[in-house]
């Protein structure tokens, strides 16, 4: 019975609320709405629409609504945990105050999947718009460091070094404090946000509705297969709850910043959505799978608006890896703090108020895996692990509000147990949606976070310490 130990939840928030190891609370509602759109608008909208496209045609649009449904309802559980648990570490905390300790490591272990690995691909996304930007200035680097070792047919490479610089300068970023960090992503959100929003200026106005027919080609297999894959580019708003401790007033301002970024992404991506396939036959995305929205621009004749979304999209990119970052630092930080990890993750400087050890080893890794592997079906091993996440989360409501009915929750979700099943049910179908493969090494990857567990996590748990004194 010690692996569904649970920690009480009183004892968490007091462990936020006083001691030298307090983190800095400096954000409110505008920024973490803010920190949420940073870590969505990014790779699923600059680069994934394409790769939909072809799978559900004009139909993408409803693979979007699905997906955002289904994160919506998830979202709702996440407000009430994160109003309720005002503690770093996003579900894994939530998890270990109904679920217990055994579940908590396993979400914590899977969470690496949806934080880490998802900066090392958005990395070499990253890279890839950077270095054609460095073309159009005639700027090449030298082709051994362009990439990983085997991800371009006929070419040798070594390293992808764009990919690793960009996520060692994030860390960098974010080790120097939150404050700081808010006030980059605060700017690089508004900037490409503006981008999207004169893309549907500019490109409403060249929309056939011709093109929109065959409106499903692939019929609804099509729709779900590409929600599945699309699900990638809602992956960050669940970093919004990892903020809970540097939050001024989390009770009221981590519902709002979950649902307010989630609410915005969702239109945006429906409009662009439509206006990209209205401006582009779908088939035609096979020429530029990597550049959607740039190619829907040419194909308006809009060349000089197509190099500012380039730019947009890197500016996209930079702010997802700025808060995927984050959320996965400080989940370490969480796990640290419990003994679940080694101490060194929950250092906090002295200077900064930010956990520097927990930063630099999760970036130093994340960079390190762009750079050396080639990340094909990464999106679809990140999305697996979200669903995952997701469900536990819904899960977690409904075992709270029955063994402990009496806690004082700021936000309820709406129409329980309604909400948190439909939460369950959409997750799982969208995780039926995905490859075989996907599932094997998803596998695999908790099969090592079980081994870790009974190692090391087990044996140095101060919740099992304290039951033991």
């Amino acid at each position: 019975m010690s692996l569904f130990r649970t920690k009480d939840i009183a004892a968490i928030v007091r462990q936020t609320e006083g001691g030298k190891t307090n983190l800095k609370r400096d954000l409110g509602a505008w920024d973490l709405t803010m920190l949420g759109l940073g870590a969505i608008i990014g790779t699923g909208i600059f680069v994934l629409t394409g790769t939909g496209t072809l799978t559900a045609g004009p139909a993408l649009v409803l693979s979007f609504v699905l997906a955002g449904i289904a994160c919506a309802l998830a979202a709702l559980c996440y407000a009430e945990f994160a109003a309720m648990v005002p503690a770093s570490g996003s579900v894994y905390t939530y998890t270990y105050a109904t679920l217990g300790e055994f579940l908590a490591w396993i979400i914590g272990w899977d969470l690496v999947l949806e934080y880490m690995f998802a900066v090392s691909a958005v990395s070499v996304g990253w890279s890839g718009y950077f270095q054609s930007l460095l073309a159009g200035f005639e700027i090449y680097l030298p082709e051994v460091l362009t990439a990983a070792p085997g991800a371009k047919d006929g070419v040798i490479t070594f390293f992808n070094l764009p990919a690793f610089l960009i996520v060692f300068l994030v860390t960098f970023l974010l080790v120097r404090g939150i404050t700081e960090s808010k006030r980059v992503n605060n700017i690089m959100v508004a900037i490409k946000v503006l981008v999207v929003l004169l893309f549907i200026a500019v490109g409403v106005g060249y929309v056939k509705p011709d093109n929109w027919q065959p409106f499903a080609p692939f019929g609804w297999e099509g729709i779900t297969t590409a929600a599945a894959l699309v699900f990638f580019a809602y992956v960050g708003f669940d970093a919004v709850a990892a903020a809970a401790e540097e939050t001024r007033n989390p009770q009221k301002d981590l519902p709002k910043g979950i649902l307010w970024s989630l609410g915005i992404c969702t239109v945006l991506y429906v409009v662009v959505t439509l206006i990209m396939t209205g401006i582009v036959p779908f088939m035609d995305f096979k020429k530029d799978m990597s550049h959607p929205v740039s190619l829907a621009l040419k194909y308006a004749g809009q060349d000089w608006f197509a190099g500012m979304v380039d730019l947009g999209a890197i500016l996209g990119m930079t702010t997802v890896l700025l808060v995927m970052l984050y959320g996965q630092t400080r989940i370490f930080f969480a796990m640290s703090r419990d003994g679940l990890l080694p101490k060194s993750f929950s250092t906090v400087h002295e200077k900064y108020k930010t956990p520097y050890g927990s930063t630099w080893a999760c970036g130093l890794i994340a960079g390190l895996v762009g750079g050396l592997i080639p990340l094909d079906n990464l999106a679809q091993l990140v999305n697996i692990g979200t669903l995952f996440a997701f469900s536990l989360v819904s899960v977690g409501v409904l075992v709270l509000r029955k063994t402990r009915p009496d806690l004082p929750r700021p936000f309820k979700v709406p129409f329980v147990p309604v909400v948190p099943l439909l939460s369950v049910a959409f997750c799982l179908y969208l995780m039926l949606q995905l490859y075989a493969f996907t599932w094997m090494a998803f596998l695999i990857w908790l099969a090592i976070g079980v081994v870790v567990y009974f190692t090391y996590s087990r044996k140095h748990s101060k919740l099992n310490q304290q039951q033991q004194s």
